[in-house]
């Protein structure tokens, strides 16, 4: 038995090494090189071949170029794998600041056909901001040098027409809503100044783009925009095109 028995352990042993071995490379492959390969169509890109642009321009282009896909329905769905999970697991550098509503009809990540560590993503009602949503947009500029912060509202917003008609009819909101409401007052009140054939979604750009000028102006955010370190872009989103137009802030190349 002892004889009959030695090949048989000697060729366990060998193949469990050659195993271990196979799994070692592979897995050595899969961190030190990662672009070795082409992905394959509808895969996601590698961590490596997808480094966060370190510009306020670049950052721009990357969410704009997803955006059009999500429009021409080419999506690539980038960076949304184990391997990518992987890769960030320890640390985060995303390249974006989106400040958007909570429309389910307007999530940020599949718009601009982004993955995972790309964004940094904050959604209130009617996209409005507090001292706690203001110091979760400037997280990512101040502390990772996030170089691009994009206020997005969008066509038929359910919160601005709430509160539109609530503050037009001088009724309070149910609830916590008449804070939404409280919060859009300053936008209400210059739309209410002129003529629209639309007033909601005239009040709901009105919004976006002083919400965008109120961070520009940000006494720890505004540095970095005058340094061109940082900018601060108004945007809105078409729900019947699925297209994002910029109103104000867009950075030169």
């Amino acid at each position: 038995m002892g004889t009959a028995g030695a090949p048989q352990r000697r060729a366990i042993l060998t193949g469990g090494l050659a195993a271990t071995t196979a799994a070692l490379l592979t897995a050595c492959s899969s961190k030190t090189d990662s672009t070795s390969k082409e992905p394959a169509a509808g895969t996601s890109p590698s961590p490596v071949a997808a480094a966060r642009p370190d510009s306020p321009w670049a950052a721009f282009a990357r969410l704009m170029d997803g955006n059009k896909r999500w429009v021409d329905g080419r999506l690539q769905h980038p960076d949304r794998d184990p391997k990518r999970r992987q890769f960030v697991a320890e640390e985060q550098k995303p390249y974006g600041v989106i400040l958007s509503c909570i429309d389910s009809r307007v999530p940020p990540e599949l718009l601009f056909d982004t993955g995972l560590g790309d964004l940094f993503v904050m959604r209130t009602g009617g996209q409005v901001v507090g001292p706690v949503v203001v110091g979760s947009v400037e997280y990512g500029p101040m502390t990772s040098g996030t170089p691009l912060i994009v206020v997005l509202g969008h066509q038929r917003c359910g919160a601005v027409k709430a509160a539109y008609e609530a503050l037009r009819d001088g009724k309070a909101l149910p609830g916590n809503l008449q804070s939404i409401a409280d919060a859009l007052r300053p936008a209400y009140e210059e739309t209410a100044k002129g003529k629209h054939a639309d007033p909601v979604d005239a009040m709901t750009r009105v919004h976006i783009n002083r919400t965008a000028a109120d961070l520009r102006s940000n006494k720890d955010l505004a540095p970095m925009v005058k340094k061109g370190d940082l900018a601060v872009v108004s945007a809105y989103y078409s729900l019947d095109t699925g297209r994002v137009d910029v109103l104000t802030g867009a950075p030169s190349a």
